[in-house]
């Protein structure tokens, strides 16, 4: 097993009450693993996880990225608002 600290931003963060949360996921789980039970440890997150891109090491990760025990993840929510 490894332990994933996830960074949340904007309406993440607000949803999660937290900056960051901690997921258990079994060796050579995927981002798309780790999307998934970000839904089960967050049920807030859930709704959004599906719109949301995934950076792992600083690069936007493909759900079928493998992820590396000591990898450093961000979910980042959709974006919207501003005018012209």
């Amino acid at each position: 097993m490894m332990k994933i600290r996830v960074r949340l931003f904007a309406r993440a963060k607000d949803l999660a009450g937290s900056e960051t949360i901690g997921v258990t996921l079994p060796e050579r789980a995927t981002a798309g693993d780790l999307r998934r039970q970000l839904a089960v440890e967050c049920p807030a997150l859930a709704g959004m996880l599906p719109r949301s891109a995934l950076a792992v090491n600083e690069e936007f990760a493909d759900d079928a990225l493998p992820l590396p025990a000591d990898a450093r993840v961000a979910l980042l929510p959709p974006v919207s608002g501003g005018s012209r």
